[in-house]
């Protein structure tokens, strides 16, 4: 499969990134893990995310992973990033309080030059070392499939990867996306989309503005390339340990460079923008996530674009995942002949890396 050169880059920063995330030399495995049926770790907790923590232990080889809502009591005297359902977040130490058999389990977290609170643990929705090396904030995941039918001599391949980076209030999120299919007799498809959103919280408790910036080509829809930008206020709906659910709304500009037999027409249209975001989450068994768009045309009567991208991923085994996904993006009044949609379902495995998985 022949890669553009943004794929190219893109992967390569992926590569860079999933090597430094890790530390050359690890702090101290200090932190106390306690279970609920009395079983004890002490180890260093790497982060907690989907409703796993995720620690490393001397007399272990490699990372393992705890649920969530076993743990009774958690003790660490180094910083982490700590993230409430309430989309507050807070550089702070951690500290667990003794619980009565029944009652809710108590976590004190000490934030840097404020006072300490005594929250409940399940209000924590994510835990992150507060690394001093920019590079290891990152993660992200790489996906690849590919399937091959004799009867029509049909190839298909799909590649996919993200990357994310997480500070104490922003983030940002990269995705890539690829795919191809090639049949005798028949001229190759290939779509690419790459897809850029930042984000930043209000002080206003789950609340946050966000930038967004995309890039697709879709040879089915006759897209050579489609370049949109977009600015807008979102809300987190909900934010647990186990489901993440958030809105956006906003205004975008979007060019479009199609390709016809004939000739070739560029349009630049005003937009709406209407976005939202779910990642669900199940302990040791998989995770859902799934992206979608609306943009109706500001300066075209009728005509609205939508995106939408859905994966999947079943865990095999610690970082390796099978994953089933779709996507598609609709234009209700494309120009001339071209079609109005392209969309398809794609499966693989991909690899995870980083602070968040």
């Amino acid at each position: 499969m022949r890669l553009t050169k943004c794929a190219r880059a893109f992967i390569a920063l992926n590569s860079l990134a999933a090597f430094l995330a890790y530390p050359a030399f690890a702090r101290p495995k200090t932190d106390v893990i306690v279970m609920k049926n009395g079983d004890t770790f002490t180890g260093e907790v790497k982060n907690l995310a989907n409703g796993v923590l995720h620690v490393d232990l001397d007399y272990v080889d490699g990372t393992i992973q705890i649920d969530w809502l076993k743990v009774a009591r958690l003790e660490s005297t180094y910083l982490f990033r700590v993230n409430l359902q309430d989309g507050s977040t807070y550089s702070a130490n951690i500290v667990s309080h003794e619980s009565l058999p029944g009652t809710p389990v108590q976590i004190e977290i000490q934030p840097v030059g404020e006072e300490p609170q005594v929250i409940d643990r399940s209000t924590v929705v994510g835990m992150t070392q507060t690394f001093d090396s920019v590079w290891q904030r990152f993660s992200g995941d790489f996906s690849l499939g590919s399937t091959y039918s004799k009867g029509n001599n049909t190839t298909q391949y799909n590649l996919g990867s993200g990357l994310d980076y997480s500070a104490t209030r922003w983030g940002a999120t990269l995705t890539y996306s690829s795919n191809l299919s090639a049949s005798s007799g028949a001229a190759a498809a290939t779509r690419n989309q790459m897809d850029l959103i930042a984000h930043r919280l209000f002080s206003r408790k789950n609340y946050f503005y966000a930038g967004t910036a995309g890039y697709l080509q879709s040879s089915v829809q006759g897209i050579d390339r489609q370049v949109s930008l977009g600015l807008g206020v979102g809300r987190y709906l909900k934010n647990t340990d186990r489901v993440n659910f958030s809105f956006l709304g906003g205004l975008g500009w979007q060019r479009t460079k199609y390709s016809q037999s004939i000739t070739q027409l560029t349009q630049d249209v005003a937009v709406g923008l209407l976005a939202s975001n779910l990642d669900v989450f199940s302990f040791k068994k998989m995770r859902l996530h799934l992206t979608a768009s609306m943009a109706p045309a500001l300066n075209g009567q009728g005509r609205i674009f939508a995106r939408t991208n859905a994966t999947y991923y079943l865990k095999i085994i610690r970082k390796i995942d099978w994953n089933f996904s779709f996507y598609g993006n609709w234009d209700t009044q494309p120009p001339g002949e071209l079609k109005g949609s392209d969309y398809g379902f794609t499966t693989g495995f991909s690899y995870s890396f980083g602070s968040k998985w």
